[in-house]
């Protein structure tokens, strides 16, 4: 009962991380302007994420713009779109693999069976989380040097978006529901011993049961 409920736990924290590591993905937050004159009135800000940027006004109006070439752009930009993507497919996956083998489900009859196919659905989740965590620490670290660049113009200098905020968040919790899903052990209910049982009796020509098996 213990590991059937820690299987459901994890596995929420897992589509819960999951379910942030798209809304990061598609956010275009993941850089913003950063406001360090005297003059804190701009005309607008500027918001550059994986696939698009925008600008927003100061009347509340917004334009943005797809990237036209993924070639065109940085190389942490680069990393971070195919190493979300890739994360995101294998939270599915690992998904699918949670799901065949959780102890709530008849896709599977063998209890230690079952434990593996769920501890394998771990460690692709904590993969995933390494995956999308290595381009969020990458941007990171290259804001906050651009932005104590004094050679960088100020125009040009950006800070930490909320996508960046929301990608850590989800890393957590992928990493700790598939740490739990990795703790998965077969149901205490399964017992090792098999049972055997004695052959029947045979009764004999004239009726009476063999005494032999009585012995």
């Amino acid at each position: 009962m213990a590991s059937a409920a820690l299987e459901i736990l994890g596995l929420t924290l897992c589509v819960f991380g999951t379910l942030l590591e798209m809304v990061a993905c598609g956010l275009p937050t993941w850089k913003v302007t950063a406001f360090i004159e005297a003059n804190i009135v701009v005309a607008q800000t500027i918001w550059d994420g994986l696939w698009m940027s925008c600008a927003v006004q100061s009347t509340g109006q917004m334009q943005c713009k797809i990237h036209d070439s993924m070639l065109a752009l940085s190389h942490d930009l680069q990393a971070a779109r195919a190493l979300t993507v890739i994360s995101s497919v294998m939270c599915v996956i690992g998904l699918m693999v949670v799901i065949a083998g959780a102890q709530c489900t008849n896709c599977m009859k063998t209890e230690s069976v079952k434990a593996r196919v769920v501890n394998v659905g771990g460690v692709i989740y904590i993969i995933s989380a390494i995956f999308v965590l290595v381009p969020l620490c990458w941007m990171a670290n290259n804001i906050i040097s651009d932005f104590y660049n004094p050679q960088m113009p100020a125009a040009q200098k950006r800070e930490i978006g909320a996508a960046l905020y929301i990608g850590w968040a989800a890393s957590a919790l992928l990493l700790l529901g598939g740490s739990m899903l990795c703790c998965s052990c077969p149901s205490s209910g399964s017992s090792g011993y098999s049972v055997k049982y004695a052959p029947t009796t045979r009764a004999t020509s004239n009726g009476d049961h063999d005494k032999r098996n009585y012995v």
